[in-house]
């Protein structure tokens, strides 16, 4: 990768103090309102000057680097005022729905809406363009230091290899053939994302939001393609889950290769919103294990689980508010939008504050710090490794105990100096599982 090979020409030396929390996503709308002075920018960098000032083969990436399309066009705001209202009036009676507050008249608009392909397409496009600006307000919400680095990862097209040189082939070759192509779709994209981790890292990012990832069931619908192409044959359902099977275990693999290229950066990821367990059917990259990493589930407020979320006791860590999460879209506008994506940049934003507390911890600590603190919830029991719901207080004030004590010391003191979030009565809540979230981006379309 050509910023690995340039990785010992840059010389990142930033003075500012405030924590910098790179969000990797589908870009964020840096001209946003509330975010005129939240924007992380690159000192090193002149402005549209044509020239990589920084060493670091990124031209001109004043605000951040799109992989996507290979530019510093971190979003294109040419798509803020292309979309219909539908897709504003779905998220809205969603809400409404789930609040018992919707009319019947609004509840049909919506049944009927998800019937039309066309707001489908539209939907998705809406969905891909507003996701990361809105990942990104949660992240620096009510904070008053901490900065946005944009990094837009996201592509809009994966092309799938032609049949023509497998007729040859035997079955022992088409499975060898199949193997080296799921391996080989699976190291493209993940040395994509190795890059854009690479990225972050060398600008100090102190923490990284990753609110995308791939399922199973994204992942199948890839390899039977795949497999269809290879052996001129669809597959049967074992065959089907065990070539998704292999070729996320490929991903996993090189995703832990991925946040290693980034040791002092701590990766928070989305849990995914396919309501399964990750431990029994994982989802990348948020099943990568590693000291860097923390994944994370969603609630509604303090009180239960989404009905959308993934979970699991192995490979989700803690939960965090994620559903009717109102924050920034592009164009200076805003929207209440669910989904593991709105929970994981709230765990990212208290990392943030944890690091402003104390400079000098490690990603490892800090994620110490964060599970450690939790709340415990009866309603997370099996569902997340640390029974809990993160508690930002009692998170930060352990962070400013560090200064004198060790950080199993300042965890033990924070539990008894603070108190759990007071969690106040709510009605009876009208199918929950009415609420759709934006599906997270993911490389594979």
């Amino acid at each position: 990768m050509k910023n690995l090979l340039l990785g010992a020409l840059i010389a990142t030396s930033f003075s500012a103090t405030a924590a910098t929390i790179a969000v990797i996503d589908s870009g964020t709308d840096t001209e946003h309102v509330d975010f005129q002075d939240k924007i992380w920018i690159n000192a090193q960098e002149i402005a549209d000057n044509g020239r990589d000032e920084d060493g670091n083969g990124y031209q001109d990436d004043v605000y951040g680097w799109n992989f996507a399309e290979q530019n510093n066009l971190v979003i294109d705001r040419s798509y803020i005022g292309t979309f219909s209202n539908d897709p504003y009036k779905f998220f809205d009676i969603q809400g409404k729905s789930f609040l018992g507050e919707a009319t019947e008249e609004e509840i049909a608009w919506v049944n009927e809406k998800r019937k039309d392909p066309e707001f489908i397409k539209e939907m998705g496009k809406f969905g891909n363009f507003v996701h990361g600006t809105h990942v990104a307000g949660i992240t620096v919400k009510d904070v008053t230091d901490a900065k946005i680095l944009t990094v837009k990862l996201i592509p809009t097209e994966v092309k799938l290899p032609g049949s023509k040189k497998y007729k040859t082939m035997d079955e022992g070759g088409r499975e060898r053939a199949l193997h080296a192509a799921l391996n080989g779709f699976a190291k493209l994209q993940m040395t994509m994302i190795e890059e854009a981790f690479y990225y972050v890292g060398q600008h100090k990012a102190d923490i990284a939001n990753g609110s995308f990832g791939t399922g199973r069931d994204q992942i199948r619908a890839i390899t039977d393609v795949m497999y269809t192409v290879i052996f001129f044959k669809k597959p049967t359902e074992e065959q089907s889950i065990k070539t998704a099977n292999y070729m996320m275990n490929s991903l996993i693999k090189y995703g832990e290769k991925a946040v290693a290229a980034a040791p002092n950066t701590l990766f928070v990821f989305a849990a995914g919103n396919a309501g399964q367990n990750n431990d029994e059917i994982p989802t990348s990259p948020t099943n990568v294990q590693a000291d860097n990493v923390i994944s994370v589930a969603a609630t509604y407020k303090y009180n239960f689980i989404a009905p959308f979320s993934n979970y699991g006791t192995k490979m989700v860590d803690v939960a965090a508010p994620g559903m009717l999460i109102h924050s920034q879209i592009p164009g200076n506008e805003y929207l209440k939008v669910s989904g593991t994506s709105q929970a994981a940049p709230f765990v990212a934003r208290i990392a943030g504050q944890i690091k402003d507390s104390n400079k000098n911890l490690t990603p490892k600590q800090i994620k110490e710090i964060i599970m450690g603190t939790v709340d415990k919830k009866e309603f997370l029991n099996k569902k997340v490794k640390t029974n809990g719901i993160v508690n930002l207080n009692r998170a930060v004030h352990a962070a400013k105990l560090t200064l004198t004590m060790n950080v199993g010391d300042a965890i033990q003191a924070s539990n008894v100096n603070v108190a759990d979030i007071e969690v106040f009565e709510e009605k009876t809540f009208l199918n929950p599982e009415l609420i759709t979230p934006i599906p997270l981006p993911s490389l594979f379309k």
